[in-house]
């Protein structure tokens, strides 16, 4: 006759992390999707001015910026303070707008390039002289697509 055994006592099952990856990596794609990286390091002071009429940028991703305005304290050493132009992270003179727009359209299909608007972030106190130039360099490489960005005024 044999006798049952009463085991010691039973330890309760450990923890699964089979799945602790699979949460990992849904996490990891849930912040690359939301989270937005900066474009570019914005060199130059702009104080936006305001407005009373605006509209809001459709497609964003088809959006090329310049940004107009004097450097920022950092740069000024250097560059001194008399506005500049930034094309992505670098100072350009408005000879060098053709060959930004030439590298903003070869990112993209040649069918969407009619899509394509270039947003100016352009302090209030810059000359209109040196946008003028800008805008012509942007008529002569056919982008004709430009928009100014503000803030909306409070009335």
């Amino acid at each position: 006759m044999s006798k049952f055994k009463k085991n010691k006592k039973k330890d309760a099952p450990g923890i699964t992390t089979a799945s602790l990856p699979d949460i990992v990596f849904m996490l990891l794609c849930f912040f690359m999707v939301v989270t937005k990286m900066r474009d570019a390091d914005v060199k130059v002071r702009v104080r936006i001015p305001q407005a009373t009429e605006l509209q809001k940028l459709e497609k964003k991703s088809m959006v090329s910026h310049i940004f107009i305005g004097p450097p920022s304290p950092v740069y000024q050493a250097q560059f001194g303070s008399a506005p500049k132009i930034q094309l992505n992270d670098a100072f350009a003179k408005p000879e060098d707008i053709m060959q930004f727009v030439n590298v903003e359209r070869s990112a993209i299909n040649p069918e969407r390039h009619n899509e394509m608007t270039c947003a100016m972030k352009i302090d209030g106190e810059v000359k209109m002289g040196l946008i003028t130039d800008v805008k012509t360099e942007l008529r002569k490489a056919n982008f004709r697509r430009v928009s100014y960005l503000a803030n909306k005024r409070a009335q």
